[in-house]
């Protein structure tokens, strides 16, 4: 069974009829005592688990919505999902808001296959490495969808075992983030020691120690402890195994995957077998026939002006991602900007063979940087090699000290280095949030955005769904000030 196919028995999709608090329906159980009983039930079930990283409320199809439309950076598409997008761009998020509730749902169901593959691996007679890489597998892939959690609402339900009877769904109220916060921290300390440092072959894509020990550093870098994020991230670097794609619209090419630079990608495969990329169709303009991408666009995601005017002069990340028109099929120069840097020729709508970062080498050096300019500006210092090589990679001169003179400037060209360069990879509103400056940036182009609502510390969660909270309501309350 090759990995980039992600073969997904039935079993893992069966549930009860019975609807139980936060979606994490258990399998039957004669389904699950006829199931997870070799090794190649485990090769499945671990499958399965790598599967859910593409559905739409984890870091799938609709996961732009999150971090680019919430963001500066882009905003809905002109009709069809407009309202639910538009809550997104200018702040009004209703508590039913559909995508709300797949990034809940998605991703409790994706943190029970998780908790299933981790509460009956221990008893089955399998090579031993491979059941503890499994467990490493798991424990990384768990980890990922409580930190989407964690920074998509704040207080959420610690589950971490397996759901077996509806009812005992109901127990679960929201445990506080700090809670949630060790448990990740837990979960990717133990992977880095389980992982092997790389894969061959079919496996290629699955989680190394280096990219839980990247995601570990990520993860603590959000919380502020820039100290332990530097350990972290800096055994990544010492790695030596993960350098900068020398072009940067290289690291995007389909016959490129998963090289030297990708530390973890959403896999997908192209070939009209249900694995492809809906991402290159979807940002496509509207109405443009097969002029930008074979079968025509969605529209979604739309580049500002804002940042399509943030990158320098020279900058050759800009043309890599945003297109600001295209020739139409009458010869005829079409205005517009929208989103490139995904680009692939499918063989059906929205199978595409790209794969979708989630953490790459040049975050690892940037986030490195940030930590060492936390720790203590250094005029010229160690933090100003690591910015400058992603700036040297784009084609851009290198900072001095002359232009970044203090600690509090460095934050500003490392804020503008990592849209630019990050820009549609699902990570600008989170840094905005992360470093406090997203009522700053936000409320400071209410002009561009026009929201309905500005940017609070109340609003930087975004609502639990509201039909959670209807199922609990004992339990699951709802963030302040949500409609």
């Amino acid at each position: 069974m090759k990995f980039n196919h992600h073969t997904i028995l039935l079993v893992l999709l069966l549930s009860s009829c019975g609807k139980g608090f936060i979606d994490l329906k258990p399998v039957s159980s004669v389904t699950t005592d006829n199931f997870y009983q070799t090794a190649e039930d485990f090769t499945n079930a671990v499958n399965g688990a790598y599967n859910a990283l593409r559905t739409g409320g984890t870091y799938g199809a609709d996961s732009y919505i999150f971090g680019e439309v919430r963001s500066d950076n882009s905003t809905p598409v002109a009709s069809g999902s407009v309202t639910d997008q538009d809550e997104f761009d200018r702040f009004y998020i209703r508590t039913t808001n559909p995508f709300i509730n797949n990034r809940w749902s998605n991703s409790y169901t994706a943190i029970g296959r998780c908790n299933a593959i981790l509460g009956r691996i221990d008893p089955i007679t399998m090579d031993n490495a491979l059941k503890a890489r499994y467990i490493g597998e798991a424990k990384f892939l768990r980890a990922l969808f409580y930190f989407n959690l964690v920074r998509t609402f704040g207080d959420v339900p610690l589950v971490l075992k397996e759901i077996i009877n509806p009812d005992e769904g109901y127990e679960y109220g929201r445990n506080p983030k700090a809670d949630v916060y060790a448990q990740i921290e837990k979960d990717l300390t133990e992977a880095a020691e389980a992982l092997p440092a790389s894969y061959t072959g079919a496996d290629a894509g699955r989680a190394t120690q280096g990219a839980a020990k990247a995601m570990l550093g990520r993860v603590l870098l959000t919380q502020k402890k820039y100290a332990p994020a530097a350990v972290q991230l800096k055994a990544v670097i010492d790695l030596g195994q993960y350098m900068l794609v020398p072009v940067y619209a290289d690291f995007f090419k389909v016959n490129n995957k998963n090289n030297k630079e990708a530390i973890f990608d959403v896999q997908y495969k192209s070939g009209g077998i249900g694995q492809g990329n809906p991402w290159p169709n979807s940002f496509a303009p509207q109405n443009s026939g097969n002029a930008v991408i074979q079968f025509g666009g969605g529209g979604n995601n739309v580049p500002t002006d804002d940042l399509v005017n943030d990158y320098e002069a020279g900058d050759q990340r800009q043309a890599a991602t945003i297109a600001t028109s295209y020739v139409n099929a009458s010869g005829a120069t079409i205005p517009g900007n929208f989103v490139k840097k995904y680009y692939d020729v499918p063989t059906v709508i929205n199978d595409n063979g790209n794969n979708i970062p989630i953490i790459r080498y040049a975050d690892v050096i940037l986030m490195y940087a940030e930590c060492l300019n936390e720790a203590g500006y250094v005029a010229g210092g160690e933090a100003f090699t690591y910015l400058n090589a992603v700036r040297s990679r784009a084609g851009l001169n290198d900072l001095t000290a002359t232009e970044v003179p203090s600690q509090a400037a460095f934050r500003l060209a490392m804020e503008h280095e990592r849209r630019v360069e990050f820009a549609f990879e699902n990570l600008r509103w989170y840094d905005l949030v992360r470093t406090d400056r997203a009522m700053t940036v936000i409320n400071g182009k209410a002009a561009q955005i026009n929201p309905v609502n500005p940017v609070t510390p109340q609003n930087q969660v975004f609502p639990i769904p509201q039909s959670q909270i209807d199922i609990n309501s004992s339990k699951i309350t709802q963030n302040e000030g949500s409609n």
